[in-house]
């Protein structure tokens, strides 16, 4: 699986390199703004399960052992290539610590309240 995956990789970036070298396209590159304070408290109602520290979100999770957390991590690897925005996690057994941050902003996004959002959702649906 792993080398599908791999090869899918590859086939992606050279079809991009091949429609950019015909001038189908060109390359977008933005930075998410940063949010102001009272954009970033208002956000913050809508995710009570995380908490902002300083320039970042962070929520720990806490599974019943190391294989639940692992799945759970393997869970959100879609989702977060899908949005094109990735957790910091930190993995110690059984807890998952994400931490979401626009590091090209310098701060805090709307992105990385959508993804937290999104998590959030991905947990909802999972059946007990």
């Amino acid at each position: 699986m792993r080398t599908r995956a791999k090869n899918s990789s590859k086939k992606f970036a050279i079809l991009g390199l091949l429609i950019l070298s015909l001038g189908i396209c060109t390359p977008v590159f933005s930075v998410p703004m940063r949010l102001t304070e009272t954009e970033i408290t208002s956000q913050l109602n809508n995710i009570p399960e995380w908490t902002r520290e300083g320039r970042l979100l962070r929520r720990e999770f806490v599974f019943g052992d190391f294989r639940e957390a692992i799945a759970f991590v393997e869970s959100l690897v879609e989702p977060a290539d899908h949005a094109g925005h990735h957790p910091d996690i930190e993995i110690s057994y059984n807890k998952v610590t994400l931490i979401l941050t626009t590091h090209d902003a310098g701060g805090l996004t709307q992105l990385d309240f959508d993804v937290a959002q999104l998590i959030n959702q991905l947990l909802s649906d999972t059946p007990e």
